[in-house]
């Protein structure tokens, strides 16, 4: 039919659509290329995060078990310092009981020391004494006042000046006293008493017999005046007159003779124990009585009488009642000393 609809046809898209379509469809691509890669990116940092975590864990974990081994050994190391710390701090107690221990001993020691050298030093001025007023032995004092003297200056103390102070003044007097050497007369004596054994009696020296000439020319005797010759000699031995030499000497019996060398030798003792004594009249006295007896009982022209009488009259003129000097103001000053340090005690 001529006025029937016309037929429909297909539209066709309209070009500005067509321009965008083109222009799309490049940018659709882009973007769902850019998506799929932006998926694949997500999805391979995903399993890179996983990894990641799980290493990381792994780590953590072996991180967790070394601290804790870690922590372990540092706790045993804590307990083994503690120990040692507690051992260390007992062994410095036990030190400080020790130094407390020892500086009370040191000082103690330090009492004991200084007791001991006032002991010495009070020892060496009485022995100082008692040679004088004793012995009067002017040498041995001065050698113990400067032995005394020597350890106090060794100690070195300000309230030791009065004891050297006065120690000082004695040794000075000892010096300017007359000495007597009372060790070289002792020996003097000894010598003559360990003599007195040896030396001859007058009544045993003999005159020397006057040589017979000789008969010159004689005939030689015959048998018969020989025997009796020599029978003659043989009696003649039975008794004997000789001249003595000199002609007073005293006849003495053995026994008696014995009691006279004893005695003589307990006159030389009795001098020297007089010496000792400071007796000079009975030191003197026994020299002398000694003497008397040399020359009336032993030979004077022996030679060891005539060397034991110049001894004898030596000693006899020797000086020996010298008055030492005393320490009085030393052993006063020893004293005061003494007593300052019982009371600072």
């Amino acid at each position: 039919m001529s006025d029937s609809a016309p037929e429909a046809r297909p539209s066709s898209p309209s070009p500005g659509r067509g321009r965008l379509l083109r222009i799309l469809d490049p940018a659709l691509w882009i973007a769902v290329l850019a998506l799929a890669f932006a998926g694949w990116q997500w999805y391979e940092g995903l399993g890179e995060a996983t990894g990641l975590r799980e290493e990381t864990a792994a780590k953590l974990a072996a991180a967790g078990a070394e601290a804790r081994l870690a922590a372990e050994q540092a706790r045993e190391a804590v307990v083994a310092v503690q120990a040692r710390l507690a051992a260390l701090e007992s062994r410095l107690a036990g030190s400080e009981s020790q130094k407390v221990a020892l500086e009370a001993l040191g000082q103690e020691l330090a009492r004991n020391r200084d007791d001991w050298a006032y002991a010495e030093i009070e020892q060496s001025l009485f022995i100082a004494s008692h040679q004088l007023s004793l012995a009067g032995n002017v040498k041995a004092a001065l050698t113990a006042l400067q032995t005394a003297d020597a350890r106090l200056q060794r100690m070195d103390r300000p309230q030791l000046a009065p004891l050297r102070k006065a120690i000082h003044r004695d040794i000075e007097r000892l010096k300017a006293a007359p000495h007597v050497d009372t060790l070289a007369i002792s020996a003097r004596l000894d010598a003559l008493i360990a003599q007195v054994d040896k030396l001859p009696l007058a009544m045993e020296a003999r005159a020397q017999p006057e040589p017979q000439p000789a008969a010159s020319g004689a005939a030689d005797p015959g048998a018969w005046a020989r025997f009796w010759n020599d029978v003659w000699a043989e009696l003649a031995q039975l008794v004997r007159v000789q001249r003595m030499d000199p002609p007073d000497a005293v006849l003495l019996a053995p026994s008696h003779a014995f009691f006279l060398r004893e005695n003589l030798k307990l006159r030389l003792i009795g001098a020297r124990l007089a010496l000792l004594s400071r007796d000079a009249a009975s030191y003197k006295a026994d020299l002398k009585a000694a003497r008397d007896w040399l020359n009336r009982y032993f030979s004077a022209r022996d030679n060891s009488v005539a060397h034991a009488l110049a001894t004898l009259r030596n000693l006899h003129d020797a000086a020996v009642g010298i008055d030492a000097p005393e320490i009085g103001a030393t052993l006063d000053a020893m004293r005061n000393l003494r007593a300052a340090r019982e009371r600072g005690r």
